[in-house]
């Protein structure tokens, strides 16, 4: 598991991408088209790949639906690609990659029918729904934001949404969508010090090439980005290192600038490198696949064990085989914060949630579609999604006193 850095002082640093990053690009494309068939069919299948570059989207997968609302619904895939792009920002053609002109391709078909057949309740060797894939999943949380959060990603994540605001309302004129962000954070153990350093690099348009027009540009970064994302109790002004667009400009960005595949971001997605990662990536996979259901419950479970006061910090791995419905193993680690003993808290975690993929998914709600506001800002940390509730902190806390 983690490191646990209970004395001493260190710094951690994370990162976050916009909305307009190519790999985020296509994780908000995968996630569109998943969406626009759970509102056909909430029980589709659905494993969606896009790749995006100069001129062109590309969508793959392997796909089940079930009438002909969902069957519409891949036909209009192309328009769902060119809808998901003009939200992001990307219509003007000068960015050479834009939503009206850039060629769409799809390639989708069935899913395998050996791997239906374990998902598939009553199909398998296991009359209850099973497990959409092998594989090994993470939750976490702490005490370092009121989201339960770790300060470094959540920061990360609230400057490039605030990026995307100050680009959409043009309080900084000329900027343009994809953007990265990255927060390093001075601890004392466990506890957040200061902010140490902040670096954002934004695309923008021609007319912030130069240095100087980049020391203005700075300027502005700073006081509309930067600073209304900081909690003032951590961050010093005149001791913060701060770098934007450390290159010297960022006019060329966006899919022209990189290929974007889906997928890639995997350590934004979650939790910034805090805590460890089984691997799987989540945009464009409907819920039946573990690799997203599972990662939601366990940060689900993680979290609700920190908000019963239960642990300041909480992982929760749980791995499963595929077409088997119950998890093979479910461990929590509190990193030496327990409050209880933490085979107690594996007890009752046991005890009070589901963790077959069924009872996940009818537990969060996750036959909606809820999924493209997923793939930009973060999965984990943000109200919204039901993976996020502690409703379930007093029935722990109060179980947990009883048992203890």
């Amino acid at each position: 598991m983690a490191a646990n850095y209970s004395s001493g002082t260190h710094l951690f640093t994370s990162e976050s991408v916009s909305m307009g990053h190519p790999d985020k690009v296509s994780d908000q494309v995968s996630d569109a088209v998943l969406d626009s068939l759970l509102a056909a069919d909430p029980m589709a299948r659905c494993a969606c790949e896009t790749l995006c570059t100069t001129g062109l989207v590309m969508v793959a997968g392997e796909v089940t639906v079930h009438n002909d609302k969902a069957v519409k619904a891949l036909d209009n895939i192309e328009e769902t690609v060119r809808e998901t792009l003009r939200e992001i920002g990307y219509t003007d053609p000068a960015m050479k990659f834009d939503a009206e002109s850039c060629a769409v391709i799809r390639t989708i078909h069935g899913q395998s029918a050996d791997i239906s057949m374990g998902v598939s309740k009553g199909a398998g060797l296991h009359k209850e729904q099973g497990a959409g894939d092998q594989g090994l999943m993470f939750g976490f949380a702490c005490r370092e934001t009121r989201n339960l959060m770790p300060l470094p990603i959540d920061l990360s994540h609230r400057l490039v949404e605030r990026q995307a605001v100050v680009r959409q309302k043009n309080i900084i004129k000329g900027l343009r969508p994809d953007a990265k962000s990255q927060v390093t954070v001075e601890y004392k153990g466990n506890k957040p010090q200061r902010i140490h350093t902040v670096v954002i690099s934004t695309q923008h348009t021609a007319q912030w090439n130069g240095r100087a027009k980049q020391v203005a540009l700075k300027k502005q970064v700073i006081k509309h980005i930067i600073e209304p994302c900081m909690p003032k109790r951590l961050y010093d002004s005149k001791k913060v290192k701060i770098h934007v667009n450390p290159t010297g400009q960022f006019e060329i960005g966006g899919p022209h600038g990189d290929t974007g595949l889906t997928g890639r971001k995997i350590i934004v997605d979650t939790y910034g490198g805090r805590g460890c990662h089984g691997g799987g990536a989540f945009s464009g996979k409907d819920p039946t696949k573990v690799d997203r259901s599972a990662s939601y419950m366990a940060r689900y479970i993680a979290k609700n064990v920190v908000a019963a006061g239960l642990a300041d910090i909480c992982e929760v791995q749980l791995a499963y085989a595929i077409g088997v419905p119950q998890p093979i193993s479910v461990l929590v680690d509190t990193q030496g914060t327990a409050t209880i003993d933490e085979g107690l808290i594996s007890k009752l975690v046991r005890k009070h949630f589901p963790l077959t993929p069924a009872g996940i998914i009818s537990h969060l709600k996750l036959r909606r579609p809820i999924y493209r506001e997923t793939a930009r800002h973060g999965h984990f940390g943000r109200s919204q999604f039901s993976w996020e509730k502690t409703d379930l902190a007093k029935k722990l806390a109060a179980d947990a006193k009883r048992s203890a």
